[in-house]
This record gives structure tokens, C-alpha cells and sequence, in this order.
């Protein structure tokens, strides 16, 4: 079954890290993390923020960028970033692609987007905003690329189980 991929470049929060952890068990969304992270992986305020879900995630982690790149050969990678050209909501997210955000101070270094940039996206802000939280912009983009994927493998709310049954 195919699965939607959230990457996390060297993130340094744990509280924003375990927030998306949270949300990727939510939506059935993998989650892969390059180090190094700002934070060990048994820190107290990750475990909190995900609370009791974190033993469900779906996670994987590597110890670089080129280590995440031998390990998933082939992977389509969208690039969210403030410098993207693409509006997150223009871009058809695969049902396999990975969506990397970067870390919270500085966001994806330079050389990596130089190498993704017909495939940098970004989310519309005020321009006296520097970014949104990380744990936000990813649900944002995250519940976008799922609802190109008509929230596959989702149970929708109450008896309604399928996208169909919604839009009718």
C-alpha cells in the first residue's frame, strides 16, 4: 500500500517533532528524520507532544541527507521552503512522494533545493512573516497532499468511510 512521506531535515524541536510524529500516525503518513536532530529521540517534551502514539509511528532515521537518499533511490521529493515557486496547493503530490521541510532556524540548505527547484513548493504568508511553525506547515501541506489523494486509506467521519460518499 502506498504511503505519503514526511521528512524532517535535521529538526531541532522536539515539542514540533512529536507534534508530526502525532500527525503522521493520524493520517498513516511515514515519517523519516535526517540527523543531526536538536534532540534525542527519548526526550521527554517529543514523548509529550506525541503522547501515546509515538509507539505507532511509522519512523525512520538516517544520518545524513546522502544517507536518506541511498536508502530511498528513486523517491520523488517535494522541497517545502519559502523560497519555492509552486503555491503547495499547485503541485499533484503523488501517493508515494516524500515532502521534506526543513529544520526550524534555517530550513533546507541551499545546495539541496538548488537541486529541486521545479519541485519546491511553498505556503502563501503575509510578507512580514518570516514562516509558519513546522509543525503546522506540515499538516498544511501534509492534509493537502491527502486530499489530492482522496484521503486514501482514511476513515472519513461517522458512517461516511469513503471520500465518494461526501461529495456527491
Amino acid at each position: 500500500m502506498a504511503k505519503l512521506n514526511i521528512v524532517l531535515y535535521e529538526p531541532e524541536i522536539p515539542a514540533n517533532t512529536g507534534n508530526i510524529g502525532r500527525t503522521c500516525v493520524a493520517t498513516g503518513t511515514r515519517l523519516h528524520l535526517i540527523e543531526p536532530l536538536g534532540f534525542q529521540l527519548t526526550e521527554k517534551a517529543l514523548k509529550r507532544a506525541g503522547m501515546d502514539y509515538w509507539k505507532d509511528l511509522d519512523v525512520t532515521t538516517y544520518v545524513n541527507y546522502e544517507d536518506f537518499l541511498r536508502r530511498n533511490p528513486g523517491a520523488k521529493i517535494y522541497m517545502a521552503t519559502t523560497k519555492g515557486q509552486n503555491v503547495y496547493t499547485d503541485v499533484a503530490y503523488e501517493e508515494d512522494c516524500y515532502i521534506m521541510f526543513g529544520k526550524e532556524s534555517a530550513g533546507i540548505p541551499e545546495e539541496i533545493l538548488a537541486h529541486h527547484r521545479a519541485d519546491c513548493v511553498r505556503i502563501p504568508m503575509m510578507d512580514e512573516i518570516r514562516s509558519l511553525n513546522l509543525s503546522n506547515s506540515v499538516a498544511v501541506v501534509l492534509y493537502e497532499a491527502l486530499r489530492q489523494n482522496r484521503f486514501s486509506q482514511m476513515q472519513l467521519t461517522g458512517h461516511l468511510t469513503k471520500y465518494e460518499d461526501y461529495i456527491e
